[in-house]
């Protein structure tokens, strides 16, 4: 989680919010205390709660789009969080990062969507807005990878593979 959430701090966007559910507290403690947590109470009825819980805590007035990463991708660059601000500058409202082509993480969804986001059930995310909107596909080959990690044997077995090629 802490290499997921250093790459989203790296990238000098704020606010950092990190959205907690299970474990909360101890997951809230391996972050900088300056860190916003939020609670997702029904975190386990899948990532629509957890969205909606990040959603709920921001002040539309105060961020006009937000660029939500995962945990379980540790080796998502900070670079890929800069691109889909800059795609959020440049106009578009919904971006998503691709690595050699294919969709994965961070999402970028502008404000005027996230009313949206209260009408999405169950573990779909920002997928189930990809679904209904033109997206922007960021190039982030080059920034790191998005592949999910569920345990530490894939952790392991990820760090060997990658150590040393990323930045």
């Amino acid at each position: 989680m802490t290499w997921a959430f250093n790459s989203a701090q790296a990238s000098g966007l704020a606010p950092i919010v990190l959205v907690v559910g299970y474990q909360g507290a101890a997951v809230a403690n391996a972050v900088p205390p300056e860190t916003q947590i939020v609670h997702a109470a029904d975190w386990s009825r899948g990532q629509s709660y957890s969205l909606r819980a990040l959603i709920d805590a921001l002040t539309p007035e105060a961020v006009d789009a937000v660029c939500v990463g995962l945990a379980d991708q540790p080796l998502v660059g900070a670079n890929s969080y800069r691109r889909l601000a800059a795609a959020a500058e440049a106009g578009s409202r919904l971006a998503v990062a691709t690595y050699a082509g294919i969709r994965g993480n961070p999402v970028m969804i502008h404000r005027d969507l996230w009313d949206e986001i209260g009408k999405i059930d169950g573990d779909k995310g920002a997928r189930a807005l990809m679904e209904k909107h033109s997206v922007t596909a960021v190039d982030c080959t080059d920034t790191g990878i998005s592949t999910d990690v569920d345990t530490l044997e894939e952790l392991r077995d990820l760090e060997e593979e990658y150590r040393g090629n990323l930045q």
